[in-house]
């Protein structure tokens, strides 16, 4: 029995029906109303960076990601190469929204990934680093670096489980399930390590500011 209740399929069911219990919980209370910036106003100059181009999702993609407010914007900064920053909020994951997670649409995209690791990132003013998933994935000949976190409550979570478990203990405890997607994409034209490195060095830099326009 020990070994069955261990066993992965029965603790994702176990999770899944525990979520739906919160999730249910939190919509017969109603949920706590969040007051939010508008991702639009994020700032197109941050640090050395800044914005060469804004992007705009069409109505079906919209459609599909049901997000709340979200953010798609091209970056040049301290070297020649583009930055994308990508952010989707969810005020509520009660109603089925939740952010699709790139570890599943990227391959859906097409994109194969090679590489894929949990990184610290050292944010200034913070005491500790915060953890993020990298990834380097590969279409054709393009290849890309990818790096993405959750973002909620002052708190950055890199894998999807651990996200899931935080709904549920958000739910109960704070009445809340808001949650945002940050992405961040810098194609390999050179070397491996300088995407990355770029990568990096604009994830430390976007996550300060970043935490004006999400509820903590």
């Amino acid at each position: 029995m020990t070994k069955f209740l261990r066993a992965t399929p029965v603790r994702v069911v176990t999770l899944v029906l525990v979520i739906h219990a919160a999730l249910f919980y939190s919509l017969s209370h109603g949920e706590a109303v969040l007051q939010t910036r508008p991702l639009a106003d994020f700032p197109k100059q941050i640090g050395d960076w800044r914005t060469v181009s804004e992007g705009k999702l069409d109505a079906e993609t919209l459609q599909v990601l049901r997000a709340d407010d979200y953010l798609t914007r091209d970056y040049t900064g301290p070297s020649p190469d583009e930055v994308n920053l990508y952010v989707a909020f969810f005020r509520t994951q009660r109603t089925g929204q939740a952010p699709h997670s790139p570890k599943n649409c990227l391959p859906g995209g097409g994109w194969v990934p090679s590489e894929s690791s949990i990184v610290p990132i050292a944010i200034p003013g913070r005491s500790e680093p915060i953890r993020i998933n990298q990834y380097i994935v590969a279409k054709g000949p393009s290849r890309d670096v990818v790096m993405y976190w959750y973002q909620s409550h002052g708190r950055v979570v890199a894998s999807e489980y651990a996200a899931k478990v935080y709904v549920v203990a958000d739910a109960l405890r704070y009445n809340r399930t808001d949650t945002a997607l940050v992405r961040v994409v810098v194609p390999i034209i050179g070397s491996d390590q300088d995407a990355i490195r770029i990568a990096r060095d604009f994830s430390a830099t976007v996550y300060p500011p970043l935490a004006d326009y999400l509820p903590r």
